[in-house]
């Protein structure tokens, strides 16, 4: 069978037609017209080489090729029938799917762990997977399915994907309980003689973009280390006499451990959103889990 010709309308009209072995009764259940049900039973005898309904004294009676494709069309066509009733009515209680999420370290922390929470809770068989976030790639592993959604600062994704503000976020600079030096009030000068650690995510980097601004301002800071990772910034600082800039969600449960001040001169607010591929748009199930992303992001 050339499959290139075949046509899901023409199996319906197939299963109706061997239910009721008429061609008439069969276009008033479809709601065709006689002669566009008599043309798709041609094709259909094209298409398997072989009459499969005969005309009779009453109706039509199926030959035996059609009675051997009966069964398993009917299960074809439950099975296709079935699948969009649960994109149409997806019911996250009942739903298996597993959903790939690329962001950073700081957003695993910041809302991943939270919708983990929130999805265990509503959609226990939901599994979720971390990919790591590379916007170079990002296009091509959604298109190909293997990232669902991005949580990242919009301007470094591909100007093509869908996408929702999620938040802004602002740097706040923090240091342990005890640390001699910090407090708020702090002039510039005093914050660049404090014992910085930055993040850099390609690793290894001493300079940042707040370091430009400061070299437009006549200062350099004293960078001591770099780290990889937001994560592990507060327990550094939390072992030491070091400071950090850190995104000031990362702090929201740890503001009784930590000394927590401003940023001695302005710094931009950066927005992180979520991204996600046309090819999810209108999955159900995917729509759900941005609704539940959208939720947690009115929280945070």
């Amino acid at each position: 069978m050339d499959t290139k010709k075949l046509d899901l309308n023409l199996l319906v009209t197939l299963e109706t037609l061997l239910a009721e072995q008429n061609v008439t009764h069969a276009a008033e259940r479809l709601h065709l017209s006689q002669p566009a049900v008599s043309a798709q039973l041609n094709r259909l005898r094209e298409l398997f080489d072989d009459p499969l309904l005969l005309p009779a004294q009453r109706g039509m009676t199926p030959t035996a090729k059609a009675l051997e494709l009966l069964a398993p069309l009917r299960l074809a066509l439950d099975q296709v029938r079935s699948t969009l009733a649960e994109h149409r009515h997806f019911d996250p209680e009942k739903a298996s799917f597993t959903v790939a999420i690329a962001c950073t370290d700081y957003l695993q922390a910041v809302a991943v762990r939270s919708l983990a929470v929130m999805l265990r809770e509503r959609a226990p068989e939901a599994r979720i997977a971390l990919r790591h976030l590379d916007p170079s790639q990002l296009e091509t592993q959604m298109a190909n399915g293997e990232v669902d959604l991005a949580l990242m600062t919009p301007e470094h994704g591909p100007g093509n994907l869908r996408s929702r503000h999620l938040f802004d976020e602002r740097y706040v600079l923090i240091g342990r309980c005890g640390h001699p030096e910090l407090r708020q009030g702090l002039s510039v000068a005093q914050f660049v003689q404090l014992d910085h650690v930055i993040v850099s995510l390609r690793g290894g980097d001493f300079s940042t973009p707040v370091d430009d601004g400061l070299a437009a301002l006549g200062y350099r800071r004293n960078v001591v280390m770099s780290a990889a990772s937001f994560l592990v910034v507060p327990e550094i600082v939390s072992h030491s006499d070091f400071v950090a800039l850190v995104p000031e969600r990362l702090m929201r449960d740890r503001r009784e451990e930590f000394k927590i001040v401003e940023c001695p001169f302005p710094l931009p607010k950066f927005e992180v959103s979520m991204l996600w591929h046309e090819r999810n748009h209108g999955h159900s199930g995917q729509r759900w889990v941005r609704e539940c992303v959208m939720e947690l992001a009115g929280k945070l």
